[in-house]
């Protein structure tokens, strides 16, 4: 008989796969280690299923004066011992980023304006 995995609450099992509640509020470093901000949501394509955007806020104090955009999750990758996100993004980069809407849905427009601004391939293609 196959014996379950304990899984103690709030531990994660070793997994390449992650939920989505997981992802808001992780933390966004430079390569550096400086942080960034944090993943405030994610934007999902609904007809692909690809992720298009993590939302990030970044600056401000309490609240105030923070600014969000959304980051191409191409840009992102996981870094097991900061247990948080890393982007080559700079902090310049995200303050001179194109605006976006402030309902995040975003128009295909908007969408080839902040790829070519970040200097990526569309997650589309």
């Amino acid at each position: 008989m196959q014996q379950e995995a304990q899984i103690t609450p709030g531990a994660h099992p070793a997994t390449a796969l992650v939920s989505s509640s997981d992802v808001n509020g992780t933390d966004v470093y430079s390569p550096s280690g400086d942080h960034l901000g944090q993943i405030d949501h994610l934007m999902i394509d609904k007809v692909s299923g690809r992720i298009a955007y993590a939302v990030m806020r970044f600056g401000g104090f309490l609240g105030f004066g923070e600014g969000a955009h959304p980051i191409p999750w191409k840009k992102l990758r996981y870094d097991v011992t900061r247990e948080g996100y890393v982007t080559d993004i700079t902090k310049e980069q995200l303050e001179g980023a194109p605006q976006s809407p402030d309902d995040w849905r975003v128009s295909r427009d908007y969408d080839r304006r902040a790829y070519d601004y970040y200097g990526i391939p569309p997650y589309w293609l």
